[in-house]
């Protein structure tokens, strides 16, 4: 007898989060939410300059027909920090695509960090996933995504389904980087070795600051993954970390060791991780 597919009603949400800087403190001064996503109370771990919040999205996970819309803003001379409670999961869908778009606007002077942690695609999820950067004057962007294709811990494979990812960075309306990306579940890609090769994690660390060089690039080729591959690029403006390998941990601790010197770097500020990290 066959089992049924399991249903999951489609959900809308809408979180828009508006960061200024008040004196010597940077504060959340606008929020709006509309359905299950919304923001934990601001932390500041890290004194009063740098405001540190948590998205959540209350369901846990993202079924066909889901529409999650972020949109962040970051006010002249605020440094935000942003990261999330956990793994997103995308479900299985028989048919509709799931999307999530995160817009992320920083003004001059301002610095934000996007550190979400993995996204896991299971087997026969159709997902579309897009993040805009728009840095205006000499703002600066840290983040990272990191994905998992299929449940690696119960050994599944991400046999069926569809991963479409687009992300850019522009500086003052102009581009700096653009890239789109499209992975089918049982593809030629995922074992192909000018793809993924047999990999099920793969991951991207950007940081987009004016006064990035090749000492940053060197201080980043220097650290390497402990588990699978990675490689760093400079190029005008952005540089660019890859991973790819079986271990979202690996990815992530290479990606934060990256994080702490391109931090201390470009903000003058050691890193200091979000507590929920560590729960």
């Amino acid at each position: 007898m066959r089992v049924a597919e399991p249903i999951f009603a489609s959900w809308r949400a809408e979180l828009a989060l508006g960061f200024e800087r008040a004196g010597p403190r940077t504060v959340l001064a606008r929020r709006r939410h509309d359905g299950p996503l919304v923001v934990q109370k601001p932390l500041y771990p890290e004194g009063e300059a740098v405001c540190h919040a948590i998205v959540v999205h209350p369901p846990g996970g993202i079924a066909g027909g889901d529409v999650l819309e972020i949109s962040i803003d970051a006010g002249a001379g605020s440094h935000v920090l942003l990261t999330t409670p956990g793994a997103g999961k995308w479900y299985r869908s028989a048919g509709p695509e799931a999307s999530q778009s995160v817009r992320l606007e920083v003004a001059a002077g301002a610095v934000l960090e996007w550190l979400p942690q993995e996204t896991i695609l299971f087997s026969g999820a159709r997902a579309r996933l897009a993040t805009e950067v728009r840095l205006q004057g000499d703002a600066g962007y840290l983040g990272w995504e990191i994905v998992c294709l299929g449940r690696t811990g119960s050994g599944e494979r991400y046999a069926a389904g569809e991963g479409r990812f687009s992300s850019a960075i522009l500086r003052d309306g102009r581009p700096l980087w653009l890239e789109r990306g499209r992975v089918p579940g049982s593809g030629r890609l995922l074992a192909s070795a000018a793809g993924l090769a047999g990999r099920p994690v793969f991951g991207t660390l950007a940081a987009a600051f004016p006064a990035l060089s090749r000492a940053e690039l060197e201080a980043c080729r220097a650290v390497l993954p402990e588990e699978g591959e990675g490689a760093v690029t400079l190029l005008p403006g952005v540089l660019l970390a890859r991973y790819l390998g079986a271990s979202t941990e690996s990815a992530r601790r290479w990606f934060a060791a990256l994080w702490r010197i391109l931090r201390l770097s470009c903000t003058g500020r050691e890193a200091v991780e979000p507590r929920i990290w560590r729960t």
